[in-house]
């Protein structure tokens, strides 16, 4: 493959369009590096730039906000200018944001960063996807398709990786310190995404939008490379035909989303969206070390627990893609949610069981000031978090200011240190829950939201869909630290468990079956 669009002497079309879609697949590699890097920096980042829990949610989804704010505006520009020039803004996004992240001398700077990186993330979720298949043969589109969704999940298990080995490489006189670490593990996406932008310059722009400027030679080569010379023909006229369709139809409206004959449609739309989110994969997704430490491990157990969870996450991901049209899609969010119901509610127990005992030898470890306003704590056994917490809380208030804030701003941290509790239960409960969702409301969502909405609406209902299912996913991604200081991770799982119960639920009385279904005959039922 070369920038003048020629295949070399031999190469099927087939393996062309492979090459070119796994090129374009890597905006969803870097997505998933970009979203899971965060995990391992959370603590640093905590206690280098003295971030309370809600400032320590903003730095995490703040991605998600500049992601939701991209798919606003990606279609659009990728309508204008093409799928390719888009794509490559993306990578150039997340060059800088990576650099950025790297060197933020602050927390606001930091934010900066990776809210020009969720541009990047919004873009790639969108347009990626799109590019491969409007350049994709009909017979293919499904499994090319696929790659980008495999890519993600890739791409979340490349960082766990990324941030245990450099995290193993810590030492006090090498390149590697405590103070660099995490400013390494965000900046190590540079090189994915820098290749990414270079690889780019390989691909052809999309035929589609070709054929939509008018330049329909243009588009005619580039099908004879994907299609074959024999059917370029072909595709290039069912083409022309869509868009032909397209242009006579009238333009979707937002109003036509939220009419009477529309009211089940979208409540199946906007009902996956908001379970997919509200159960809590981003939330752990993103704070998989910070719960292991939560859970009794120490930071380099903690990022390698991170780094199953994630091997979990893509071994589960390729079975659903087996699974999905030979088994179904409601059997699959049937026993998805089931599993993710379960796994959530036995993290809810795990921690409720667990302990909370401040030790002489730690409490050695505090100035003399502080030792004698916990003496009353001290070797004391407290039955969650919060109380325990509060206790501290009550014994700071008793310090002089400094002192007091001082070991304010140390419950968590002793919290970890006191906490006794089964961890090898909370990682099996996490791994099962990511198994959950992997083969149930990660894949499916996606797949019924190209099926289920009408052809005249669907950009626009699935934009609609993804940009709410964004809102939701930054909401719980903000308050999750704030819960888990607040609430104690007992209450937040089970919030979460129960949110699963109800995604159940929704799947049993709402969700339709669409497998080997036309889109035609989905619509004619779905709109009654």
């Amino acid at each position: 493959m070369n920038s003048s669009g020629k295949t070399p002497v031999g190469a099927p079309s087939s393996s062309y369009v492979m090459l070119v879609s796994l090129v374009v697949a890597l905006g969803g590699f870097l997505m998933g590096f970009d979203s899971g890097v965060i995990g391992g920096v959370v603590e640093p980042v905590r206690e280098g730039f003295a971030l309370d829990d809600a400032s320590v949610g903003w730095v995490v989804a703040c991605l998600t906000l500049g992601a939701t704010l991209a798919m606003a505006i990606a279609g659009p520009l990728a309508d204008r200018f093409g799928r390719r020039p888009i794509l490559m803004l993306t990578a150039a996004l997340f060059t800088v944001s990576a650099a950025g992240s790297a060197w933020a001398p602050n927390a606001d700077l930091l934010v900066i960063a990776r809210v020009v990186g969720g541009f990047g993330v919004g873009g790639a979720l969108l347009i990626a996807p799109m590019y491969i298949a409007e350049i994709a043969p009909p017979e293919q589109r499904g499994k090319l398709v696929s790659f980008n969704q495999l890519n993600i999940v890739l791409g979340f298990s490349a960082s766990f990786f990324s941030n245990y080995f450099i995290n193993g490489a810590i030492s006090e006189d090498g390149a590697i310190t405590n103070e660099n670490a995490w400013r390494i593990m965000l900046g190590v996406e540079t090189i994915p995404a820098a290749l990414y932008l270079g690889l780019l310059f390989l691909v052809p722009r999309s035929p589609r939008w070709l054929a939509s400027r008018g330049r329909t030679d243009e588009a005619l080569a580039v099908l004879e490379r994907t299609s074959g010379a024999g059917a370029a023909g072909e595709a290039l006229r069912v083409i022309e035909e869509s868009l032909a369709k397209a242009a006579s139809a009238s333009r979707a409206r937002l109003g036509d989303l939220f009419n009477r004959r529309m009211v089940k449609v979208m409540a199946i739309g906007l009902g996956l969206g908001f379970f997919q989110q509200i159960t809590g994969i981003n939330a752990i997704f993103y704070y998989a070390p910070t719960i292991f430490e939560m859970s009794g491990a120490d930071r380099d157990s903690a990022l390698f627990q991170a780094i199953v969870v994630g091997l979990v996450n893509v071994g589960f991901t390729l079975i659903a893609m087996w699974l999905i049209d030979r088994a179904g899609r409601r059997p699959l969010l049937l026993v998805g949610t089931s599993l993710m119901a379960v796994a959530l509610f036995t993290n809810a127990y795990s921690f409720q069981q667990a302990t909370y005992t401040l030790t002489p030898e730690v409490a050695a470890t505090l100035g003399e000031a502080t030792q004698a306003a916990l003496e009353g704590v001290t070797g004391q056994e407290f039955g969650d978090q919060r109380s325990f917490v509060s206790a501290l809380e009550e014994a700071a208030s008793t310090l002089p200011a400094n002192e007091g804030a001082a070991l304010s701003g140390q419950a968590q941290d002793l919290a970890k240190k006191a906490l006794s509790i089964n961890g090898t239960l909370v990682l099996l409960a996490i791994c099962l829950f990511i198994a959950g969702f992997a083969i149930s409301l990660g894949p499916v969502m996606w797949a019924m939201f190209s099926e289920i909405f009408p052809l005249r609406v669907r950009g626009l209902a699935i934009s609609v869909a993804g940009f709410f299912n964004s809102a939701i996913s930054y909401l719980v991604q903000q308050a999750f630290p704030v819960g888990m200081g607040s609430l104690g991770p007992a209450i937040v799982f089970a919030i979460f468990g129960t949110f699963a119960v109800l995604a159940l639920l929704f799947t049993i009385f709402v969700v339709p079956e669409t497998k080997g279904r036309s889109l035609e005959e989905l619509e004619a039922e779905l709109l009654g």
